[in-house]
């Protein structure tokens, strides 16, 4: 995959102002890597001060530290934040929102720059929760019965249209599954058997083998999976959730796993992050729980760089950047 097709995941050159351009500042701290990704982006870094226009936050939190510096530093037009989720920030985006749309800044995320890694973790969570991976392994004995599910040529109800959504595409495609992509608004993505809106997410559940969540996580999106939806499921169906925790409430799905009406769970999100070490869920062999490791620092890192020598080099051109943040809708 060439980096111009990398890129083009990100599903989202939206609109945004025009941009003066100028010094581009990193915080709360710079790296090697960060740095030169600046520089090969034709950018001007400098300290922090009352000329910057550019700041890229490279700390996946310190929200009042952010908020901070963009009060004081009113001159700032573009942040570009590290993550592809910006739930940590927002606070920072809700007050962006009260703000004249003239007078904001226009805020960047990583969104689609991490789509490979993520897409591939969910494939594995798939995979693995079907074919009861974790339950065989920890049992760490010859199974008497021959059991687990093929994933060719199943239903698979894709919550989500954003980057990983269109990467979890690709890596699928061989399996020949039937996808039905769930988003907020209507048109069709590429890859997918067909899409419907997310006031029909009820309609497709009954016919899914499997859900896998890649939605953005906001206020309209907690617990878009619930037992509402569970109960709506077959029960030889597995729900996979790379997205946030917060879309998935991982009560209701220990309840259905553990009583027969869901085969299973592969969780790489939870709500909240660290989860409680003596919650039952970590008893349950047909969940599988890995901690938020879909991208890992040493995966990530060279991604964000290539983000930021992206919209560096967009923002020194006054070109649209990639990965623009609806502060309003919060993602």
């Amino acid at each position: 995959m060439t980096d111009i097709q990398h890129e083009e995941w990100s599903g989202d050159h939206r609109s945004h102002p025009p941009l003066q351009g100028g010094p581009v500042s990193m915080e709360p701290f710079a790296t090697g890597m960060f740095t030169e990704a600046v520089i090969a982006g034709g950018g001007s870094l400098q300290p922090l001060d009352e000329t910057t226009k550019g700041l890229l936050w490279v700390s996946p939190s310190g929200a009042d530290q952010l908020q901070a510096i963009v009060e004081r530093h009113p001159g700032i037009e573009w942040i570009q934040l590290p993550w592809a989720g910006v739930d940590a920030f927002a606070p920072v985006l809700a007050n962006l929102a009260s703000r004249n749309e003239a007078l904001r800044p226009v805020v960047t995320s990583a969104k689609g720059a991490y789509s490979e890694p993520v897409a591939e973790h969910a494939l594995a969570l798939l995979l693995g929760t079907m074919r009861e991976l974790p339950r065989k392994a920890r049992e760490a004995r010859w199974q008497e019965e021959r059991t687990g599910l093929s994933l060719f040529g199943r239903h698979i109800v894709l919550l989500g249209a954003g980057g990983v959504a269109r990467a979890f595409l690709d890596l699928v495609a061989p399996l020949r599954p039937q996808v039905t992509v769930v988003r907020r608004s209507g048109g069709d993505i590429p890859g997918a058997t067909r899409t419907v809106s997310s006031d029909r997410l009820h309609d497709v559940l009954p016919g899914a083998d499997a859900v896998v969540v890649a939605a953005a996580a906001t206020p309209q999106t907690a617990h878009l999976i619930g037992q509402r939806e569970l109960d709506l499921l077959p029960d030889h169906a597995v729900v996979v959730n790379i997205a946030r925790g917060s879309l998935v409430d991982a009560d209701a799905v220990l309840k259905a796993v553990s009583q027969g009406k869901l085969f299973g769970g592969g969780l790489d999100v939870m709500d909240p992050e660290p989860f409680p070490d003596d919650h039952p869920i970590w008893q349950e062999s047909r969940i599988v729980i890995t901690s938020h490791s879909a991208d890992t620092p040493p995966m990530t890192a060279p991604l964000l760089a290539r983000r930021i020598r992206s919209n560096v080099a967009s923002y020194v051109a006054r070109e649209s950047l990639l990965g623009v943040v609806d502060v309003e809708a919060g993602y």
